[in-house]
Order: C-alpha cells, then structure tokens, then sequence
C-alpha cells in the first residue's frame, strides 16, 4: 500500500475507532494491556504519519517507496533482544511540544548502508562497515521523516507537535537499556512493525517501539481533538438550519407579496401618519475638470529619496559559486580548496539585500578588501 498525505482518517472513521466496549479483547503483558480500540488506533496512527514519512523519503532518496500498514503487537525489551542479537541502529525520536514521551525506530545496520548509499550515489555496498557517516545520514533522514510524520500528527490532533532532531546509534539492545529512554524498562512496550519497499533495493522490515503510557497519551489526544471536531460540526449544522429557516420565513413574505395583485400594489396606501409633500428633483454634480497628471521633478525625487534614506541597506559582494554533492561536502575539511565559476578578473556580482544591482573589481583599501563599481544594472532605475 502507497500511503499518500491526504491518507486522513474521515470523522466517521474516527467515530468508528473511538467507539470501544468493555467486552473487547485486550493485548496484555504482565497485567499492562491496551484494548482492541487502542491498538486499532494506534495502528492507523502508524499507518498515517509513517505513510506520510514514506513520501519524505521518497523525494530524499529520488526513489519509489512503499510501506506496508502497521501491525501493533506487545512485546518486552527481553523478548526483543532475542531477534536482535547483534547491534543494530536505533533511532531516538523525541517529541518536544504537542505530545510529551519518546519512542524509538528499530532500523537493521545494512538497511542504513543501503539508504546512505542511495542518498550520495554510490554504488551500495552492504559487506562495509557501518560509518559516522551513515549514523549521520539516518539521522538527517529520520529528522525529515519524522517531522512530516509529525506534521500529519498535527491536522490529525489539531495542534502543534514537534519533535527534537533524532539521534542514531549503533547498538544492542543491552547497550540501549544504558542509553534510551524508551529500552529503560523490563515491561511491556508497544511495538509498530511496517515493511518497507525502496524499489528493488531495499526489502526490510521497521520496527517502532512506544511505551504503553505514551501510546495511551496518542489515542486520547485523538478522542480530545474528536470531540471538538464533533462540536464543531454540530455547530456548523445548527447554523445551517438557522440559515435555511430564514431562508424559509423570507420565501414565505416574498410569496405573500407576489399574491397582491398589481392593480392593488398601485392603490395609494394610507395611513394614520399625516402625509408630507415631498418634491422629487434631478441630482445635479458639480463638473470637475480633469488636470493634466504632473510630472516629477528633480526636487520632488530627492524629497522622496530623503524619506528613505536612512533605511540601512546590506551590500553582498558574490566572489562566485559551485555546486555540490552532499557527498562530497561530508569530506570536506581543513585545506580543501574549492574551486568556484568565477574567472580571475572576471567582475563580480554585488547585491543590495540580495537584489542584484551592479558589477565590479576587488579594490585593497588599507588593510581592508573593497570594491569599485565597473557597471550598474539599469534595471534597478527603472524601479525607483
């Protein structure tokens, strides 16, 4: 399934997912459980915000990306470090305002190197060792994923919610106990899994683990943000039958007017208020000529300019430009020389507030570079 951003539960859905009864099954472990409607709702929470990371990464990686809808299960953090017996690469996600908890991405070391490899056009390569380098490619790649994931967690609750930028680290699960927030425990915790497509390069599994308090904390901002929802549209309804019975009541005057015949409509009218004579006479404008439009002169562009003048203006004088792979960036370090479009002696560009406005020749005044002007845009006249 191809999850798309405009994959947004509909009220009814909501209504549907929200509905719960005490008879439902419950996922428990260890006496901590959440109900049929809990994990319902927190499998379409998945489902939307990692469909909407889905197309992140898609655009990130220029590639086709599929992931599959969740499935919501309870797990231990001893359980898990059975199917994961060797170091994998966690990603730290928490959230800063909107939702307070964090949770963490479960992510296997050659599906990095995979994503990595992909996002600086290198051929991939999965028998290498894993690198800062890739830790700090997922990094970047979960701080984009996660914040639309985020951003679609923001129209689905109806605030704002932001997360803090994600931190990667390759790891046991043992190490993690030490380091995470979210592995600190020996009871239940909830975990997302979801496969992941990147066409014929990657087939894997995610795994999302939330502790239970923290996904409670996501389905009841969900029924919040329902009710209001509801409120809302039961206020719209009510205004709308206001609308429509005035609507009605002026139908039913504008009908008893039509019924009057016309010969009585002409009859004069009278009334108990004593009748005034009033005179009825054209409406007579004074002409106005039209004057010729005047033209500016020196003096009037000067008292304009003066206005003005005083308003601090940043100058930028542009020695040239390259451009960059992201790669290439990565290595680049004290004593890289980067070559530039600019020939030598060639005019550079000068801006005023970014805006273009002249070229010129590096000048040393003192001890200080300067520039002296070679030629000015006649565009920027035309404009004042």
């Amino acid at each position: 399934m191809n999850n798309e951003m405009n994959d947004m539960l509909s009220q009814e859905e909501i209504d549907l997912l929200l509905k719960g009864s005490s008879n439902e099954d419950s996922l428990c472990y260890d006496g901590e459980c959440i109900n049929e409607m809990e994990k319902d709702t927190i499998g379409e929470i998945g489902n939307i915000s990692m469909g909407t990371a889905a197309t992140t990464l898609s655009t990130l990686l220029n590639r086709k990306v599929i992931i599959t809808t969740p499935k919501v299960e309870i797990t231990t953090t001893n359980k898990l470090a059975d199917e994961y017996p060797i170091p994998f690469v966690a990603v730290d996600v928490k959230y800063k305002k909107g939702l307070e908890g964090s949770n963490v991405l479960i992510i296997k070391e050659d599906d990095v190197k995979v994503i990595t490899d992909i996002m600086m056009g290198n051929e991939i390569n999965v028998d290498r060792e894993l690198t800062e380098l890739d830790l700090s490619a997922i990094s970047e790649v979960m701080n984009q994923m996660m914040g639309s994931a985020a951003t679609s967690l923001s129209e689905m609750f109806g605030k704002r919610i932001d997360i803090e930028p994600p931190k990667s680290y390759n790891i046991s699960f043992k190490e993690g106990k030490e380091k995470l927030e979210v592995l600190q425990t020996d009871g239940p915790i909830i975990r997302v899994s979801f496969k992941i497509f990147v066409e014929d390069l990657l087939d894997s599994n995610f795994v999302q683990l939330i502790p239970i308090d923290f996904g409670v904390q996501m389905v009841e901002n969900l029924m919040e943000s329902s009710k209001v929802t509801k409120v809302a549209s039961e206020l719209s309804v009510s205004s709308k039958n206001i609308f429509e019975d005035v609507k009605e009541i002026n139908q039913v005057g504008q009908d008893k007017i039509d019924s009057s015949s016309e010969d009585d409509l002409r009859k004069p009218q009278h009334s108990s208020i004593n009748e005034k004579h009033v005179i009825v006479k054209e409406p007579v404008f004074e002409s106005f000529d039209d004057e010729p439009k005047s033209s500016h002169t020196e003096s009037d562009k000067a008292e304009s300019i003066d206005l003005v003048g005083d308003i601090p203006v940043e100058i930028t004088v542009e020695l040239g430009r390259t451009v960059k792979k992201i790669g290439e960036i990565l290595e680049y370090g004290p004593g890289t020389v980067i070559e530039l479009d600019k020939l030598v002696g060639e005019p550079l560009n000068i801006y005023a507030n970014g805006k273009y406005i002249a070229k010129g020749e590096v000048v040393v005044i003192d001890d200080n570079f300067g520039v002296r002007i070679t030629d000015i845009n006649n565009k920027i006249n035309k404009n004042i």
